[in-house]
């Protein structure tokens, strides 16, 4: 079989393996709303009354001192601290109109649809391709040889192909860390987020990881919309259409990166930025 003719092929299976990933609907131009949002842990407050609209296919950078809620904020918005010890909740999230809480919410969905880069890259105990592929078959998105192409087509779009094609088969673990950060994109697009939640995904990462990362994460918009949580200022004004900064568990301001940055509206926002607080 031609080259051509293979990549016809690949091309078929990849349709039908994304024809349910990208569903044909009306849907708000805010993808995630949340309401009035408080947070804590065994009575501790950590969020207090969060009220925050984040359009679609955006890219949002969440700054903020150490401590000030920004990764419980991040992780709130796919349900990831709901089985923490002492976890509780006062106010709403919305994805796409509806509460993530909702009683007929199924949760793998929800953090299929939102899903999160953590700090570390953290690939699993399987060889890079079955890394690739894990929510895909957990979620039943494709099987056989559909996961094969799943797997090419992900590592193509992170970068990752050349450098692996030959050991699919083998262990993560001998990847660099900027690899395995990549991988574990990879893993995170294959089943089709709407959102991706990245908890400082590039401070474990030398410069030149980052700055191919940082390459990476602007070509996904407008197709994903993106919630990047970094304390690198630079960084945020690389990256961001809009930034929102917590101070002491509260949203202390929420504009356009510009704006933040160069005419802050908040006393403490303007002594952040300046590097008078951290």
């Amino acid at each position: 079989m031609d080259e051509v003719t293979r990549r016809q092929v690949s091309d078929a299976q990849l349709a039908s393996v994304l024809h349910n990933l990208d569903p044909d609907r009306d849907r708000p131009a805010d993808v995630i709303v949340a309401e009035h949002l408080s947070v804590g842990f065994a009575g501790q407050s950590v969020l207090r009354d969060v009220s925050v609209a984040l359009p679609r296919g955006t890219v949002t950078a969440i700054i903020g001192p150490t401590g000030s809620g920004k990764s419980t904020f991040l992780r709130t918005l796919n349900r990831m601290n709901d089985r923490v010890r002492g976890f509780e909740r006062q106010g709403d999230v919305h994805l796409d109109g509806e509460s993530i809480w909702s009683p007929g919410q199924d949760l793998l969905a929800v953090r299929r649809r939102v899903g999160m880069l953590f700090q570390r890259p953290n690939p699993f105990p399987m060889s890079i391709r079955d890394n690739v592929v894990a929510g895909v078959r957990a979620h039943g998105i494709a099987r056989g040889k559909q996961l094969d192409v799943v797997a090419e087509m992900r590592l193509r779009e992170v970068g990752l192909w050349d450098a692996v094609k030959d050991r699919l088969h083998g262990s993560p673990y001998r990847l660099s860390g900027g690899q395995q950060q990549l991988l574990c994109l990879a893993r995170a697009l294959a089943v089709g987020p709407e959102v991706l939640l990245l908890d400082e995904p590039t401070s474990a990462l030398d410069p030149l990881s980052t700055e191919a990362v940082e390459s990476l994460f602007r070509t996904l918009t407008p197709a994903l919309t993106l919630l990047v949580v970094t304390h690198n200022l630079g960084q945020a004004r690389r990256l961001s259409d809009a930034t929102m900064l917590f101070y002491d568990g509260q949203l202390a301001e929420h504009g356009s990166t510009a704006q933040v940055f160069e005419q802050p509206r908040d006393a403490r926002t303007a002594r952040y930025v300046q590097g008078l607080v951290g």
